[in-house]
């Protein structure tokens, strides 16, 4: 949910952007022209542009509408209950696919990327936020010894649930680094792919596009 919010607030910017430059170039309207073309423009604040919430758990789109709700998000967002390895959407659908700390779940990685891909329109844009591989061997050390030894304590001590955060940090470790994940992408069909480390790898964002 909180990567829809985002692209719904970048959408509204640029919407906002635009309304503002097409009234400073009509300075000979009334007032009152004005303020109606505003108020049209604002009332479809994300013009043809829809947002739409996929996710396999009932509880996280539920949490996820709670969360929408409370912050006043209805417009143009859509949730439904679906499989990333068997997407209920038709091809050739959307312009931007994302996936965030999602892929390191799915069962077929591979199968989860061919379906990300048909549902693209040629042109559309797939980008991928995971934890990903630490690049620097330090760091690598300090990051396992953190995981494997305070997560899952943490887990215990604040949630009361240690299986759960130490699948977090297992799973983090068996997940493909990023070379690996840019060959399976390339293999799904996507061009121009590639990745941007943050904080030495820990997360990387995978991009590639259909063409």
């Amino acid at each position: 949910g909180d990567i829809a919010f985002r692209f719904i607030n970048y959408v509204r910017s640029m919407r906002e952007r635009q309304l503002q430059r097409k009234l400073k170039h009509h300075q000979n309207l009334s007032w009152q022209e004005i303020s109606e073309s505003y108020k049209e423009d604002k009332f479809k604040s994300l013009g043809d542009s829809q947002v739409v919430v996929c996710d396999i758990n009932k509880e996280m789109l539920k949490v996820g509408k709670q969360k929408a709700q409370h912050l006043g998000y209805s417009e143009g967002l859509s949730w439904v209950l679906g499989n990333a390895e068997e997407l209920p959407f038709d091809d050739d659908k959307f312009d931007v696919y994302t996936i965030a700390f999602g892929i390191r779940n799915v069962t077929r990685i591979d199968l989860a990327l061919q379906e990300a891909y048909r549902v693209l329109k040629p042109g559309g844009r797939f980008l991928c936020l995971e934890f990903s591989h630490v690049s620097n061997p330090l760091l690598s050390r300090l990051y396992d010894l953190y995981s494997f030894q305070v997560i899952p304590v943490l887990g215990e001590v604040i949630a009361g649930d240690w299986k759960s955060y130490q699948y977090l940090v297992e799973s983090i470790r068996r997940f493909p680094p990023q070379e690996e994940l840019k060959a399976m992408i390339e293999d799904a069909g996507f061009f121009n792919v590639d990745y941007q480390n943050l904080n030495s790898g820990i997360v990387a964002i995978h991009s590639g596009f259909k063409l």
